[in-house]
């Protein structure tokens, strides 16, 4: 499969391509920072097959914990497009970044739900995690 996408003001775009390996949604505090409240939607992607097709990402990775994801996102508008973990070969895509979100589907997951808000929704008959799940 071939994903693409980009930013809100279009200084970013990117291509994903390859299976998603899970699509899921985050309800930890940082992405609820990240979205303005929501959980984070996402789709974990094979990092080789990931690549920016215009523009260059700032990053940010926090110093203070022990695996910091490095969240890339658009210095322009602000737009998070990816997190990165050391150890997984893989991005954390957001779907509100694709063309088209409605290739996002459903999640499979919801992972860190010891985090949630009452006013966040978790779909029936998925998989739910207090925190993350076991590789």
């Amino acid at each position: 499969m071939t994903f693409e996408g980009g930013c809100y003001c279009g200084s970013l775009r990117y291509v994903a391509e390859g299976e998603p390996m899970m699509k899921g949604q985050c309800h930890c505090r940082e992405c609820q920072y990240i979205s303005g409240g929501a959980p984070h939607m996402f789709l974990l992607m094979p990092a080789a097959g990931f690549r920016y097709t215009k523009g260059t990402p700032k990053a940010f990775t926090r110093s203070d914990l022990e695996k910091p994801v490095t969240r890339e996102f658009c210095g322009e508008c602000g737009t998070h497009i990816v997190g990165r973990r050391p150890e997984f070969a893989a991005v954390v895509l957001k779907a509100g970044t694709l063309d088209d979100p409605s290739l996002f589907g459903t999640p499979q997951m919801a992972i860190f739900t010891c985090d949630r808000q009452a006013f966040h929704l978790i779909p029936d008959g998925i998989l739910v995690f207090e925190r993350m799940p076991a590789h």
